[in-house]
């Protein structure tokens, strides 16, 4: 994650003057207590399995990544001059939680962690992503995930 103060001036000035939309209300739909809830993770860091086909510029499919899978094995495609890697590198956890949610179903914090979850790339299309994120929200569904973590990069 890059700090303001790692920044060009102009570009921390800038993105400090940004407006944060406030959201109102409160969850989109209802559903179990979290204590009963399955997560699936569904992240935009470009994210595969080795193996898997890399990420273009662009792309706007997804990879899926069964809860299993060591963190060796998941590699980040994500291409962009202006992301900084150095989390990802350090800790998978930052853009693919799921280490963490097995630790809050070890404390009963949450009722279970879904056998696979979804990596799609980040700054692109979301129009031509449409299709792909349907096939996703349908697999969730039929593997019996009632919530979806969104981790974007």
């Amino acid at each position: 994650m890059t700090r303001y103060a790692d920044m060009p001036e102009g570009m921390a000035r800038h993105l400090a003057r940004l407006p944060l939309p406030e959201i109102e209300g409160g969850a989109f739909v209802s559903g179990p207590p979290l204590a009963e809830r399955r997560i699936a993770v569904v992240s935009s860091a470009g994210l595969g399995r080795r193996g898997d086909r890399p990420f273009g510029p662009g792309a706007v499919d997804y990879r899926v990544l069964p809860s299993d899978t060591d963190a060796n094995d998941i590699l980040m495609s994500h291409i962009s001059v202006n992301y900084d890697r150095t989390g990802f590198q350090q800790d998978l956890n930052i853009v693919y939680p799921v280490e963490r949610l097995k630790e809050m179903v070890a404390r009963g914090e949450i009722g279970g962690v879904a056998a696979h979850h979804y990596s799609f790339m980040g700054a692109s299309d979301p129009v031509p992503m449409q299709p792909f994120a349907e096939d996703v929200a349908a697999a969730m569904q039929a593997e019996g995930v009632d919530t979806a973590l969104l981790v974007p990069v």
